[in-house]
């Protein structure tokens, strides 16, 4: 497909079907140098070789009505389809339909922090596939519909390998997905069970993504979606919904913070951009807001960078029980790093001990299971408290992306009976249960 650039204000009277296609979304933008191109399957500049993402023509004038409609929607991220580089009809597509997950108003954890203020818990276990990246898939789905693609790929730490496999299955694509060799088992089998095919490649994850963008390139990869490289611009406003959900959820109002987790750094980044689109459209009243990032100390370059004040985020190599996390060289960890410095937040890293106690204490307290990468954002909330950078007395949101039935090897060691005893009372009375 040809990529033409196209003016910063250039506007269609009569959309062709393509740009139907992404409703109001109107083309592909550079976020270092702001050169525009025609929406397409592409995801850096040309000109400067930055990063690409979708600008839009958003609705404006009424928020009221658009408040409206969006309540009208279905229960999923359609919901929030004119926000969205999707077609009006999607919701009538095949899809997983994803989102509108809970957020949970966590009294009791908050209590163990010493938080009085609010503290929710955006639950995104509730996903298809139990984890945030069904969100990010379904909009790159559409794309792919929208390109011609026939096969639907990624470079997946594990959820997003499951994701792709389920969502492709739902909406009628071949499915080829390429996971680093020693992934945990949960997500293993979870991501071949759907039927397409799962590569293992031995190395890190980094090395995975590395291989996918060879194969982009090679006449093997003819007619391939890759949903967070070529159609990365696409998947990556998923994303965007959370941010949407979380303060609809809260009665159309910002939470003063939230703490999100870290990978590449993608999800922290569209989460900002759905905020100031909603303060944009006029559906939450304009006020600060502060935004934390989470990481694993074994793999945490974006938290040394703001530690050290660095610009520049120099890559590690993993070592945590995070898998999902485990992005040495995590692309948007720049931009991390700004929108941290700009909302007045921080990023912070807690090592596999903490994360497996904080994944234990939200299961105690609130009765729900996290992967280790909620470990991570309830371990660094934690200690954003502790050390006094985060603000227990305002409304504090933390992600969880994804279920504990997927990273059981996590918690699988220090957790078990209580006892096991002999079916009968007095066993039970012995084992000091009574």
């Amino acid at each position: 497909m040809a990529v033409q650039s196209v003016e910063s204000s250039t506007t269609s009277s009569t959309p062709s079907a393509a740009s139907r296609a992404f409703g109001p979304a109107v083309a592909l933008s550079c976020r270092e140098c702001g050169e525009r191109f025609e929406l397409g399957p592409i995801f850096a500049c040309e000109v400067c070789f930055g990063p690409l993402e979708v600008a839009y023509e958003l609705p404006s004038g009424d928020p009221e009505g658009l408040r409206r409609r969006i309540e009208a929607g279905p229960n999923s991220i359609w919901r929030y389809a004119p926000l969205l580089p999707v077609p009006a009809d999607v919701a009538d597509l095949p899809s997983l339909n994803p989102g509108f997950t809970q957020l949970v108003k966590a009294d009791n954890l908050a209590r163990e922090l010493g938080v009085t203020g609010e503290l929710h818990i955006k639950d995104d276990s509730g996903n298809p596939t139990h984890s945030f990246k069904d969100r990010v898939v379904a909009i790159a789905v559409q794309a792919a519909r929208t390109f011609g693609f026939t096969t639907l790929s990624c470079s997946s730490t594990g959820n997003l390998a499951g994701a792709v496999g389920a969502a492709a299955a739902r909406a009628g694509f071949r499915s080829c997905v390429f996971i680093p060799h020693d992934l945990e088992a949960g997500k293993v089998v979870m991501a071949a069970v759907y039927g397409g095919d799962l590569v293992g490649i031995e190395g890190t994850y980094d090395d995975v993504n590395r291989f996918c963008s060879e194969l982009i390139g090679d006449p093997a990869g003819e007619g391939w979606g890759f949903v967070n490289v070529n159609l990365r611009p696409y998947y990556g406003e998923g994303s965007k919904t959370l941010a949407y959900e979380i303060c609809e959820q809260l009665g159309w109002r910002l939470p003063d913070q939230i703490v999100i987790p870290i990978a590449s750094g993608s999800q922290l980044t569209k989460i900002d951009k759905g905020l100031k689109e909603l303060i944009a459209l006029g559906l939450v009243e304009d006020k600060p807001y502060k935004i934390f990032g989470a990481q694993a100390e074994g793999c945490s370059p974006v938290s040394a960078a703001f530690k050290a004040g660095h610009d520049v985020v120099r890559p590690q190599k993993p070592r945590t029980i995070a898998k999902s996390l485990a992005i040495g060289n995590p692309a948007d960890g720049p931009y991390v790093l700004d929108i941290a410095r700009r909302t007045g937040g921080a990023v912070e890293d807690v090592d596999d001990e903490r994360i497996v106690d904080a994944i234990k204490l939200l299961a105690r307290t609130e009765g729900i299971f996290a992967e280790t990468a909620g470990g991570v954002t309830v371990g660094v909330t934690k200690k954003l408290i502790e050390d006094g950078l985060l603000d227990p007395s305002l409304t504090t949101v933390v992600l969880n992306t994804g279920d504990g039935l997927k990273t059981l090897d996590a918690v699988a060691p220090t957790t078990g009976p209580s006892a096991i005893i002999r079916p009968t009372l007095d066993s039970f009375r012995e084992a000091g249960l009574v």
